[in-house]
């Protein structure tokens, strides 16, 4: 988000943590995701309690005569503060919620200890689903009905996953907002790192990594980007030796195939 939208945002992340200390932290994620969904499905709604000209006070009046006695009080000063605010568009104002759905698994995973286990298998999910062509295709399909896709998730993740991580998933694949299942996950996984204020590296390597190597190149990582990074690695032949490692935009390429590839642009050129 950006400009106006960003300074709304940061108002109602405050007032969403002045609230949630006490709620239930996983009940408030599936409400706030919940809420988010309704915006996206009901456009006017969306665009009435968006619009910059109506009074915050008769906004905040809808959403309580809407969701009082629905949702928990935490939930329900955060949409109100949402929606008593100004945004850029109608759509960051949906997009704002889930953002603070995301946060709130994300804390009821670092209260149980399993923070680092919603990392990867956020990452791991995305792999699984990358190489399974006919699995990805389901998901993927909006022609699928959304009861049927909660129900392969459950038979696929729950009880194999954190709760945090299973709730985190099917939002993404019964709600997928516009976005890719790999978009959304990287989306959700930087979310969840951000908890801990760390970055995300995605790894690939041609062997797996000792804990050895992966904690000196986590240590070489936080002190080049001053913030701790967590790692997701990915083990590809593909890469012929050496290791990439991705943050963000930037590209770290130490491996064998991506030396050949940058002879060959040069050779191209």
């Amino acid at each position: 988000m950006r400009g106006l939208s960003r300074a709304s945002l940061a108002e109602v992340e405050e007032r969403f943590n002045a609230v949630a200390g006490s709620a239930d932290l996983g009940s408030l994620a599936d409400e706030l995701f919940a809420v988010a969904d309704l915006f996206d499905r009901e456009h006017g709604l969306r665009r009435s309690l968006s619009d910059p000209a109506r009074p915050a006070t008769q906004k905040a009046q809808v959403v309580r005569g809407l969701l009082e006695g629905k949702v928990s009080n935490a939930a329900l000063e955060t949409v109100v503060t949402a929606v008593s605010v100004k945004w850029s568009g109608s759509g960051d104002l949906a997009d704002a919620l889930e953002r603070l759905g995301v946060v709130a698994a994300a804390a009821e995973a670092e209260a149980q200890s399993k923070l680092d286990d919603v990392e990867d298998e956020l990452f791991r999910f995305g792999r699984i689903v990358a190489s399974n062509v006919e699995l990805h295709r389901v998901l993927a399909d909006p022609a699928v009905p959304a009861q049927a896709k909660r129900e392969l998730l459950g038979s696929l993740i729950d009880g194999k996953v954190a709760a945090p991580t299973l709730r985190l998933v099917t939002q993404l694949v019964v709600h997928p907002r516009g976005r890719s299942l790999d978009r959304g996950l990287d989306e959700f996984g930087n979310l969840v790192a951000a908890q801990r204020q760390r970055l995300v590296a995605v790894v690939r390597s041609a062997v797996e990594l000792s804990e050895e190597q992966k904690r000196r190149l986590a240590t070489w990582l936080r002190t080049s980007y001053g913030r701790d990074v967590h790692l997701n690695v990915e083990v590809d032949p593909r890469v012929l030796g050496g290791f990439s490692v991705r943050i963000g935009d930037d590209l770290i390429d130490t491996t064998i195939a991506g030396r050949i590839e940058e002879v060959r642009r040069r050779l191209a050129g």
